[in-house]
């Protein structure tokens, strides 16, 4: 049997813990369609924090500033989020002195690593670093050191940050996804037809797939 194409475009922050969350969720649902489907998963950029300083900020202090949250509001949150990432397979590792980063230049990275094939990879690494390893992900030594963990060249990775060699190609796609409505991450994009916004249930990605291939069958 041919299995289906399926493009999955991932609008995504690598410190959006629901992101990584949604994505696992996505990928579970994906290997029970495994035997039917051929997926090419693209990651888009998205920034929460565009005008996040080089330094960082606390990321209590962060959440308190943007959302409002309260300290005994964040610890419950963090508690669900930690849960959440353990069902899924995914460590989060909070702690009182964590930090929130500017992530421009973790993106552009991303976008240099598109013409290898590694996107995937790449995502996952970053947001291993940021969530369980609490690295500053803004940092061109900890990029270039991800970027050689799965399989590119160090050198260039830092050569492409400092050059900022991705700068205009990153703004243009984000541009490009603002202006089609995105005011939040994760979205997924089946097709470039169907979209789910949000770290949704397995169940939901299972119907959204399950969908697909009944108007391929019917075709």
């Amino acid at each position: 049997m041919n299995k289906l194409p399926l493009r999955i475009e991932i609008v995504s922050d690598v410190v959006c813990p629901w992101c990584v969350i949604g994505y696992m969720r996505l990928q579970t649902a994906v290997q029970t369609y495994a035997d039917r489907l051929e997926p090419e998963l693209h990651w888009l950029p998205f920034e929460l924090n565009p005008q996040m300083p080089a330094e960082g900020e606390n990321l209590r202090e962060h959440l308190a500033k943007k959302y409002g949250t309260t300290p005994q509001q964040s610890i419950e949150a963090r508690q669900r989020l930690t849960d959440l990432g353990a069902d899924v397979g995914f460590t989060f590792n909070y702690s009182d002195d964590m930090r929130m980063y500017n992530t421009f230049n973790a993106h552009q990275l991303l976008q240099w690593s598109k013409a290898y094939d590694r996107e995937t990879e790449l995502s996952l690494r970053l947001f291993n670093d940021f969530f369980r390893d609490r690295k500053n992900i803004d940092d061109i030594e900890v990029l270039a050191e991800a970027a050689a963990a799965v399989g590119l060249v160090a050198q260039e990775a830092r050569d492409i940050l400092r050059n900022q060699t991705y700068a205009g190609a990153v703004r243009e796609l984000e541009t490009l996804i603002t202006s089609q409505g995105v005011s939040g991450v994760p979205l997924f994009i089946f097709n470039r037809e169907y979209a789910i916004s949000g770290a949704q249930e397995v169940s939901t990605f299972e119907q959204q797939l399950q969908q697909l291939l009944d108007e391929s069958d019917a075709g």
